[in-house]
């Protein structure tokens, strides 16, 4: 991987993680710890890897990203604020009455945004339904889809993976975020899902592990989903939950956190300050 080009995903990671903060400050609470997990593979992919048009978000042949964990649309409305999809300050309008960004994504709502989502589990199928349609299609973009390690519980998304297999959707690449935790606390205790490589492997998909918050690990990674071949993807990324932010990484119940403007201006003084220091 480039070295450049390395430099400039983890900064634009960095800008993400800011943004996702001011999103949730302008509200005092929020869905936090799973929105700052993936926000290394949200650079990375709108930063090297989806075709996208921000003056055509609607655009047929754009790829697409169907975010099934929904309440990480703080992370989700940074990134296409930062891309031009709308003016970014209008992400510190988050679930506020009125506003464009609801606390999870919502495709009538949010220009960029190709799926509503929030029902855990249903984001699998509607996923797998665009990849299929797609390629009846024939086109040639990709549908990426997030999923939580705690949603994965849902038997919805297991339907969804058997189907896709049995389709042969290459063009769909699902994202786990495996964080290790899930609402109510660690996911191995809640309901243990094992191994997920090994599961999603089993399932059919063309499926590897990887540190989900390393920059070129993630890249090298989206890059092999682009050979094409008989099988849907799987990227299970070991993840922090609240990565980025250390209060946030050592709380253990940070799904969803209220906190006054002295936490969050000390968390945004960290993340600016790292951002800095890559200058």
């Amino acid at each position: 991987m480039d070295a450049e080009l390395k430099k400039s995903l983890q900064k634009f990671a960095g800008q993400i993680r800011i943004g996702t903060v001011e999103s949730i400050r302008s509200r005092g609470f929020g869905h936090i710890g799973g929105a700052l997990s993936v926000c290394d593979a949200l650079a990375v992919l709108y930063g090297s890897q989806m075709t996208v048009d921000p003056k055509n978000p609607k655009m047929p042949e754009r790829d697409k990203l169907v975010c099934s964990k929904g309440h990480a649309g703080p992370a989700i409305y940074a990134t296409l604020g930062l891309k031009g999809f709308f003016p970014y300050d209008e992400i510190k309008t988050l679930n506020q009455p009125g506003t464009k960004f609801p606390s999870h994504c919502d495709m009538n709502k949010t220009s960029g945004i190709d799926m509503t989502t929030g029902s855990l589990g249903q984001g699998t199928s509607t996923a797998a339904g665009i990849a299929l349609g797609d390629k009846i299609k024939g086109r040639n973009n990709r549908v990426f889809l997030f999923v939580g390690d705690g949603e994965i519980n849902e038997g919805q998304c297991w339907e969804a993976f058997m189907f896709a297999a049995a389709k042969k959707l290459s063009n769909l690449v699902v994202l786990v975020d495996d964080n290790k935790k899930q609402l109510d606390g660690y996911t191995a205790d809640i309901l243990n899902s094992g191994d997920l490589a090994a599961k999603m492997e089993a399932f059919g998909f063309d499926t590897v592990r990887i540190n989900g918050n390393d920059i070129e690990a993630l890249y090298d990674a989206l890059e092999n989903t682009k050979k094409g071949g008989d099988k849907p993807f799987a990227i299970v990324m070991d993840t922090v939950k609240g990565k980025g932010v250390t209060e946030v990484e050592e709380t253990m119940a940070n799904h969803s956190m209220a906190v006054g403007d002295d936490k969050f201006n000390a968390w945004l003084d960290q993340l600016n300050a790292d951002l800095a220091a890559m200058e």
